[in-house]
């Protein structure tokens, strides 16, 4: 289970460390690609191969899952982690979330997310603003 938050600075070539916690799990190898609410998606092999089984029960007749899927899929690539525990994303990818230099990095439960500095404060400080209202409206969900 991926969980935390963890600050790195991309540097110059478009590398960032990904937190030794995290590469345990994901492994030697793994995909990025475009998640959702601005920020990057990591998926380990095997979820990225549950993402793909999941598009193909999609029908492809319908515009927004030729839209989605294309999106999901266009900009992905695989990545491994040199032996400093760093990765190199694709420009195409460091423009997509808009980080220049700082950024955060978030363990989702079963992802992994990079977020531009930025984007990541003022996204959380939103989502605290509602956290508890949106905890009553999926009260019916949860049994904690």
């Amino acid at each position: 289970m991926f969980m935390g938050e963890y600050r790195h600075a991309l540097d110059t070539k478009g590398r960032i460390i990904i937190p030794a916690k995290f590469r345990d799990e994901l492994k030697d190898c793994f995909v990025v690609t475009r998640g959702l609410d601005g920020c990057l998606t990591i998926y380990t092999m095997e979820q990225w191969g549950q993402v793909i089984a999941q598009l193909r029960k999609l029908p492809d007749t319908k515009r927004e899952t030729r839209l989605y899927t294309r999106m999901m899929t266009s900009k992905a690539t695989e990545c491994s982690p040199d032996s400093q525990g760093r990765i190199l994303l694709p420009a195409a990818l460091i423009e997509e979330a808009k980080i220049e230099k700082e950024c955060v990095i978030v363990g989702v439960a079963d992802h992994v997310e990079i977020w531009a500095k930025d984007r990541w404060e003022n996204y959380y400080e939103e989502a605290s603003d509602s956290f508890e209202d949106i905890a009553e409206t999926l009260t019916d969900f949860l049994s904690l």
